[in-house]
C-alpha cells in the first residue's frame, strides 16, 4: 500500500497499474457505462485515458485514482482533477467517477467520492470541489446528493466540447465546499 493511497471501508483508491488497462478498457467499451457521454471509448483511447490518469496522480499524490474493490478487483476510477475546459465555473477542480457496471448499486461511488472529496480538501487545500454530469444521469446525480454537494439550477451550462445540437450538451452542476 502507497502512502498516497486513500483507504475506507471496503475500498482503496490508489496509484494505476498496468493490469488496470484491461478492466478499465473494458467499462469504458460498455454501453450502459458510458451512456451519459459522447461515445465508448476503444482500447487505444481508454489506454491513453489510464496512462493520463496514472501519470497525473503519481506526479502529484492526488487526482483520479484507481478504485479497488473489498475483493481486491479493479472496479473504476473515482477522484479530482482540473476541469480542461472554459466555463463561468473554472478554473475548477472536478470529482468524477466511472464504476464498471457489475460494481453498481453496492454504495461505492458514495463511499469512493466521500473519500476523494476528504483527501482533496485535506491534501490539495481548495475551498471548492464541483462535478458535473447530464441532467438524465439519475444514478450519478443521486450520488451527488448522498454526498451533500449542492445543485443551483442557475449554474447548470452547455458543455462546450460538445455541439450545440448534441443531446448531451446540456450539464447541471454540483458544488462541494470544504467542511
Amino acid at each position: 500500500m502507497s502512502a498516497d493511497d486513500i483507504v475506507t471501508a471496503r475500498l482503496r483508491l490508489r496509484p494505476w497499474r498496468a493490469d488496470d488497462r484491461a478492466p478499465f478498457a473494458a467499462l469504458n467499451a460498455d454501453p450502459e457505462v458510458m451512456r451519459h457521454f459522447p461515445a465508448t471509448l476503444d482500447r487505444s483511447f481508454s489506454d491513453a485515458l489510464a496512462a493520463r490518469l496514472a501519470a497525473h496522480v503519481d506526479q502529484h499524490g492526488w487526482g483520479m485514482w484507481a478504485l479497488e474493490g473489498p475483493d481486491g478487483r479493479f472496479l473504476g476510477f473515482c477522484g479530482v482533477a482540473p476541469v480542461t475546459f472554459t466555463a463561468p465555473f473554472t478554473p475548477a477542480l472536478e470529482l468524477a467517477f466511472r464504476l464498471a457496471r457489475d460494481a453498481w448499486g453496492h454504495g461505492y461511488a458514495t463511499e469512493a467520492a466521500r473519500a476523494a472529496l476528504d483527501a482533496t480538501f485535506a491534501r490539495v487545500g481548495v475551498d471548492q470541489v464541483v462535478a458535473f454530469t447530464t441532467p438524465g444521469n439519475a444514478r450519478s446525480r443521486a450520488v451527488l446528493e448522498r454526498l451533500g454537494m449542492s445543485h443551483d439550477p442557475d449554474d447548470d451550462f452547455d458543455h462546450p466540447r460538445l455541439a450545440a445540437r448534441h443531446p448531451l450538451r446540456r450539464h447541471v452542476l454540483y458544488r462541494a465546499h470544504r467542511p
